[in-house]
């Protein structure tokens, strides 16, 4: 089958039959598609759009472009999650360890940072000793006897997605919708899942900026997971704010481990958790309502178990045994810690979230290229929620920084993120709608 016909058809707004979208993902594989030949098509599909059934074959071919993993030995339901990112997005160090307190088995194969949006891989490397790319058997023990494991991509999980993506980065097609469903959607169905539940973030520090993006990414999600034979549902929330007080890596390991223990709780960040692992519990058949599910979710947490597991989970992939404990004593800390006091009084009545996540990565805590090293320690602390009383001289945050100079230059960049005014806004709830495949 020749590439050129492939693309020539697609550019044309007819539908790829599943044989052709199979070639394609064959030759993007293998390399026998020049990447000229893969970025035409990936222009094509960016234009005219993909059908349903064209991105469930596209999501399902990529699927089968490496291992696919099989939990079918464990004795309860394998579940997971997957977030669209956002800034202090720090759910799925929580959220792992509550659902697998709850007996069902999560798996959770995460990416490194995206642009201003901290990755959940990074975070964990901030812990030393703990192996984020263990091999397969360490990973499947772990799981196994633990209940969880957060771990990063291997190489050969669809492994057709990583040259895709590469391509799709510098030629300007990274917003396909039916290009980002299969994309990510290719990772979750090899990592052999029996069912999944999505956060997709709508807000000024999400990729979807709007309701109305984020909205029809999240139903292509569903639509085309469901199509694929992974029974999923959406949760869509709000990132017009940082959804936890902390954004950075080690910080945020930090804001997890007393989110844990019951040492402090982010409020907005306490309701999407619970609410995200309600709903993984309902997805994986050990709650049978709502109720039940957030009942189960909620003593996890409250009982201190999920804390446990956490710990656990921490030592059996390499890290100290008593990290939940002596946290602190192990997370690198950052030599300049500088107080962002604010300069009126006032409401917080709005954050540009998307400049705090700039600032961390300008901090070193992101990277601007793939290769970039992520400095663990630096990041910012104690961030005002939007609706906080603030007077003059008051803390808006704190920043972590390796010297002065960054540190001066990230206080600038959150006073700036910062608008204060003279009325207590209203106050959003951080969970927007449920998103099901419709019947």
């Amino acid at each position: 089958m020749l590439p050129q016909e492939i693309v020539r058809k697609k550019r044309d707004r007819q539908p790829l039959a599943p044989d052709e979208i199979a070639a394609f993902v064959a030759g993007l594989t293998d390399g026998s598609f020049s990447e000229g030949q893969v970025a035409a098509l990936g222009m094509a599909i960016f234009l005219n759009g993909m059908e349903r059934d064209e991105a469930v074959a596209l999501t399902l071919a990529m699927r089968d472009s490496g291992t696919v993993l099989d939990w079918s030995d464990l004795p309860g339901p394998v579940t997971d999650k997957h977030s669209t990112g956002g800034v202090g997005d720090n759910v799925s160090l929580m959220l792992a360890p509550i659902v697998a307190t709850c007996g069902a088995y999560v798996p959770m194969i995460s990416g490194r940072g995206l642009g201003h949006t901290g990755g959940t891989l990074d975070k964990m490397d901030a812990i030393p000793g703990y192996t984020s790319q263990p091999d397969k058997a360490l990973f499947r023990k772990v799981v196994r006897e633990v209940g969880c494991a957060v771990i990063g991509q291997t190489a050969d999980l669809a492994p057709a997605d990583k040259r895709f993506y590469a391509i799709r980065d510098v030629t300007g097609t990274v917003e396909s919708i039916p290009l980002i469903t299969a994309s990510i959607l290719s990772k979750k169905l090899a990592a052999g899942l029996q069912s999944l539940v999505l956060d997709v973030k709508a807000g000024n520090g999400a990729f979807m900026a709007t309701k109305k993006s984020a909205s029809g990414l999240a139903q292509s999600l569903v639509e085309v997971a469901n199509g694929a034979g992974l029974p999923t549902t959406a949760l869509m929330t709000d990132m017009n704010q940082p959804l936890a007080s902390a954004a950075g890596n080690a910080v945020e390991v930090a804001n997890a481990v007393d989110f844990l223990t019951g040492r402090a709780r982010d409020r907005r960040l306490e309701e999407v958790t619970l609410a995200l692992a309600a709903e993984m519990l309902l997805a994986a058949g050990i709650a049978s309502t709502h109720r039940q599910a957030e009942s189960l979710a909620g003593n996890a947490l409250s009982s201190g178990r999920a804390a446990d597991v956490f710990g656990r989970m921490v030592s059996a992939l390499g890290g100290p045994a008593d990290f939940v404990e002596k946290y602190e004593t192990y997370l690198p800390q950052a030599p300049v810690i500088r107080s962002v006091k604010s300069g009126k009084s006032g409401f917080v009545s709005a954050i540009a979230s998307r400049d705090i996540g700039i600032a961390v990565v300008a901090l070193g805590g992101g990277r601007t290229k793939p290769e970039d090293v992520i400095d663990h320690a630096v990041g910012i602390t104690a961030l005002a929620p939007v609706g906080t009383d603030i007077a003059r001289g008051d803390a808006l945050a704190i920043v972590h920084a390796r010297n002065e100079a960054d540190a001066d230059h990230a206080e600038a960049a959150v006073r700036a993120a910062y608008t204060l005014g003279d009325v207590r806004p209203r106050m959003p709830r951080p969970v927007i709608r449920r998103i099901a495949l419709l019947s």
